[in-house]
């Protein structure tokens, strides 16, 4: 059992039509058909989003994601039309806010890598593959790869987990023209962002994209390159061989699988509300990475 562990009610608005409530984002559509999304603070784990918020998180991956799409504009469009409030809205949602294009979603998690680590790992240490991906021997947690790989997902509900796919089985889906775009988008972006992040002194160990059609015209959309898509490690401390310290959520993941809890990640009870100093540490590690990859304070 996972999902919420108290699923809110979404706010209306006159003149918005809500269509769904996922983890992190709350989507509506307005009056001229174009999409209006809002990043909420809420924070999932382990399949759970959790009862507890983390301030400013949702305005961390707004703003963030709109810092990345200037950054990729000339790889490949984005689907932002606008960041203005629409009229009725509460102030909350300033900053928080993107009004969009309806795209024809591509139904895939678009996931490139550049270092071993999470599931990758888990598939190399058995079969020295990743997405059916042949790696060289002697790889350990984060190691660099000889060159990024594109290792695509299902997208899951919430409450499931995302599986990773071959790319044959994306092409099959999709359709090879479809899937060869797919590739090298993501592939594209993930190099691009990956050495404006060394500049910063972060490694983007690995990021998941979503995209969708605008006509013909493939258009990234969701939210890019944020610590709630990413792995960002420090790159002063990356040391090959164990778990790298990181900029995400997993100062909750710790939190959540530690005595002091008292939660079982294999039983069927909700997680608990997390205590003041996690939610702290957790706002800092975000708003730190905005700030660092950014070069902007964050206010």
């Amino acid at each position: 059992m996972s999902g919420f562990v108290e699923k809110p009610e979404p706010i209306q608005v006159p003149g918005l039509v809500h269509l769904h409530t996922g983890k992190v984002r709350e989507l509506y559509r307005n009056e001229a058909g174009d999409l209006v999304m809002v990043a909420s603070d809420r924070i999932s784990a382990y399949d759970w989003v959790l009862p507890t918020e983390i301030p400013d998180k949702g305005r961390v991956l707004t703003q963030l994601s709109l810092w990345w799409f200037d950054q990729l504009a000339d790889l490949v469009p984005h689907h932002v039309l606008s960041t203005e409030l629409p009229a009725g809205a509460p102030a909350d949602w300033e900053g928080r806010t993107l009004v969009c294009k309806s795209l024809r979603m591509a139904p895939v998690e678009c996931v490139a890598r550049g270092y071993l680590t999470g599931s990758g790992l888990a598939e190399y240490q058995e079969s020295r593959t990743v997405c059916g991906l042949a790696l060289p021997e002697g790889l350990v947690d984060g190691s660099e790869l000889p060159g990024p790989i594109f290792t695509p997902a299902t997208k899951a509900a919430v409450g499931e987990h995302d599986e990773n796919v071959s790319y044959e089985e994306v092409a099959r889906q999709v359709g090879a023209d479809t899937a060869a775009q797919l590739r090298q988008a993501t592939l594209a972006a993930y190099t691009r962002a990956r050495d404006i992040a060394r500049e910063r002194g972060i490694i983007l160990a690995d990021t998941k994209f979503e995209f969708g059609f605008d006509g013909d015209t493939l258009v990234v959309a969701d939210e890019v390159l944020t610590p709630d898509s990413s792995r960002f490690w420090p790159a002063e401390q990356w040391e090959p061989g164990r778990a790298q310290p990181s900029y995400d959520k997993q100062y909750v993941r710790d939190w959540l699988t530690s005595a002091e809890s008292g939660w079982g990640r294999a039983g069927e009870q909700p997680p608990p509300a997390l205590p003041q100093y996690v939610v702290d540490a957790t706002r800092a590690k975000y708003v730190e990475a905005y700030e660092r990859l950014t070069g902007l304070g964050w206010s």
